[in-house]
């Protein structure tokens, strides 16, 4: 129950992050946000605050911002249909019923000729107590009702493609920057509560049941070298140990003014790649300071972000198989081991999949960030944009493809952790 609670708050922490990205700068631009979604599938709580609803959703696999013009507007309003009408206090149209119009007994019924809800705003056509043709103007944030759901209009100045394309890439870019700016956040608050680690071979802690208390080693006491090669660095140090186990090693160690040998012999553990690993149980140094958490954070987040993009560049050469990708069941199992690690180590677990959210939606996939980013680079190449036909066709081929690899790798998920 822990790791199931774990993931819902981790999962719609970075959801709810990178969503709020998209929103912010396309409300910026002056983009209608018509829909704030946290997972997928039926409403199971939904609030309208302003223009935007709000929604979470039954199935917490993600997330979307629904922009007015991303997608055609459902509403067409043909010649001939008959529609009702209500107006505000400045005499303009402010409700469209379009259907159930005997629920709205006040309304004006007319017989459309034609209506403009993008431009010119205004509906033309015959009034029954109005000899020939009538026309009024519409207000900018009027309604239309169908089926008695209410759906604000989205004049073309309001729409996602009216926009420029440096305000239509940073509202499709503001997703993925979020999740970097998050992973930054928690770490810098990860180091100030853990301290940052001092980049010297100095013990931190010693485990109670490790071989470095029983040789006498105390906090502070700072690693020279180990069988005569000389250590100035953590890395050094760990790396002399991790490729030692159960061989004997002389360590110098310095204390205070003074300086004694000690010999160790590190014990055997399984590393995370599976191969046994010398430890003698210490724990690394640290110190605490404002200025050095916040570097922490930005240079831990860099050091993932390379870390991420070397495994798919491993991944596109062949090194790295299905079986190194982990979906949702995958995500599950491991945030059930960090879980058991502590608080400390499940912030850093978050950070990772932050930064890892962040990448994988710029990559230049359809239906991602990274692919709708390419469209509008090659609309700046052309000078003018793609068919929208043909880009939701790819977009909704690649969204397709997306969710196949998914089911392939929960498959392959199951198969591993549970079979």
């Amino acid at each position: 129950m822990n790791t199931f609670i774990s993931i819902i708050i981790i999962f719609g922490l970075l959801v709810f992050i990178h969503e709020l990205g998209h929103l912010v700068f396309a409300k910026r631009a002056g983009i209608l946000c018509r829909e704030f979604a946290i997972g997928f599938g039926p409403k199971i709580f939904s609030f309208k605050k302003a223009e935007t609803v709000y929604t979470i959703r039954l199935l917490p696999l993600g997330g979307f911002v629904r922009m007015a013009g991303e997608d055609p507007e459902m509403i067409q309003i043909k010649a001939g249909y008959e529609i009702g009408l209500l107006f505000n206090d400045k005499g303009k149209v402010n409700k469209l019923i379009i259907n159930n119009k005997s629920k709205h007994p006040d309304c004006k019924i007319i017989q459309v000729e034609k209506v403009d809800l993008e431009h010119d705003l205004n509906v033309t056509g015959y009034v029954s107590d109005v000899e020939g043709l009538v026309t009024y103007s519409i207000d900018e944030k009027a309604e239309y009702i169908q089926d008695e759901q209410a759906t604000q209009i989205a004049p073309y100045d309001r729409q996602f493609g009216s926009k420029t394309k440096s305000q239509r890439a940073m509202a499709l870019f503001a997703g993925p920057m979020m999740n970097f700016v998050l992973a930054i956040v928690i770490l810098t608050f990860y180091a100030w509560f853990a301290g940052i680690p001092v980049d010297e071979a100095t013990v931190g802690n010693v485990t109670e049941d490790g071989v470095a208390i029983q040789a006498g080693l105390e906090s502070g006491d700072r690693i020279v070298s180990i069988d005569g090669q000389r250590v100035t660095t953590w890395e050094e140090m760990t790396a002399i140990i991790q490729t030692n186990p159960s061989e004997p090693l002389l360590f110098e160690i310095e204390r205070g003014t003074s300086r004694f040998d000690v010999m160790m012999t590190p014990q055997e553990r399984v590393g995370p790649d599976e191969q046994v690993q010398g430890v003698v149980g210490i724990f690394q140094a640290t110190e605490k300071s404002i200025l050095g958490a916040v570097g922490f954070g930005f240079t831990q987040t860099y050091e993932f972000t390379k870390l991420i993009f070397e495994s798919l560049g491993m991944l596109v050469t062949g090194q790295f198989t299905l079986d190194h990708l982990a979906g949702p069941v995958g995500i599950y199992s491991y945030t059930d081991e960090v879980a058991a690690m502590g608080f400390l180590v499940l912030m850093q677990w978050t950070a990772i999949l932050s930064v890892n959210l962040g990448i994988i939606n710029l990559l230049p996939l359809p239906a991602l960030d990274g692919g709708r980013l390419i469209f509008i680079g090659l609309e700046a190449v052309r000078g003018k944009p793609i068919d929208p036909q043909k880009e939701g066709l790819v977009h909704f081929i690649g969204f397709a493809l997306l969710m196949l690899l998914m089911l392939v790798v929960t498959w392959n998920d199951i198969n591993k952790f549970f079979l």
